[in-house]
């Protein structure tokens, strides 16, 4: 297939926008509470489809969860603790960034827990999420996959690019050949919670653009039939004519473009 037009992705992109705005306007008004799940690879595409799902909407009421390793503390606790506590408050959307199933894929994968840990995550996962579901969150889960000859094209521009370099982690280069393990362990994870209260859902990531539209398509599309904000607001005229704004000498800086 090929790679989607400029354009064409751009055009196609703001009508999705469109309708993100609508959503949030739904969730807002009827105090929902929607937290979306991205998972895949290393290099998929996550960090690019959740900007392209925030750039449209009123950053008070969407969090995006990206969460670093746990630390002491937090590896005491259990195990889902750390995650309930970002999920989301009425009228707000999160976008998780990998969320509680690194515990299905690099963990095991790269030796982080060990196999009774994995076992008793994939026996415990989906009880969690039926918890969370039945008291009203709505939970949509994706995977973006890529195959390794596109991933190794991006970890190869990624170490040209300085201004790339810094997604590149140690992490990534060494789990670099583990792609047949990742996938194995994906697909475990997808048979044991993959679930009729919080399915998961597979996009085609190789063309990272194509993919972005068809990913936030099908998102709009499991959410209900939402109204649009209404019509536009008339603004009273001003009392007064419109003020300059006056700042302090020494505080404005001087201009350079």
């Amino acid at each position: 297939m090929k790679s989607i037009k400029r354009e064409q992705y751009e055009e196609a992109l703001e009508g999705l926008h469109t309708e993100l705005i609508d959503l949030q306007h739904w969730i807002i008004a009827n105090n929902q509470r929607v937290a979306v799940i991205f998972e895949g690879r290393d290099a998929a595409g996550k960090g690019g489809v959740i900007k392209a799902i925030e750039a449209p909407l009123n950053d008070r009421y969407v969090r995006t969860v990206a969460l670093p390793k746990p630390d002491e503390r937090e590896r005491s606790q259990w195990y889902f603790e750390r995650y309930a506590s970002h999920l989301p408050s009425a009228g707000e959307l999160v976008l998780f960034d990998r969320s509680w199933y690194n515990r299905a894929g690099v963990e095991p994968v790269m030796g982080y827990c060990t196999p009774a840990q994995h076992k008793q995550f994939l026996k415990d996962c989906p009880q969690f999420e039926r918890l969370i579901t039945n008291d009203g969150l709505i939970l949509l889960k994706y995977w973006l996959c890529v195959d390794q000859e596109e991933q190794e094209e991006r970890f190869a521009e990624r170490a040209k690019d300085p201004a790339k370099r810094w997604k590149l982690s140690p992490i990534d280069i060494k789990a670099r050949e583990q792609y047949a393990a990742y996938g194995k362990g994906r697909d475990t994870m997808l048979r044991a919670t993959h679930t009729d209260y919080a399915p998961w859902y597979v996009v085609n990531f190789n063309d990272q653009k194509r993919g972005r539209l068809n990913l936030i398509d099908h998102l709009l599309k499991q959410l209900p039939k939402r109204e649009s904000p209404g019509r536009a607001l008339r603004l009273p005229k001003l009392r007064d004519k419109p003020h300059k704004e006056r700042i302090p000498r020494g505080f404005l800086i001087e201009e350079t473009f």
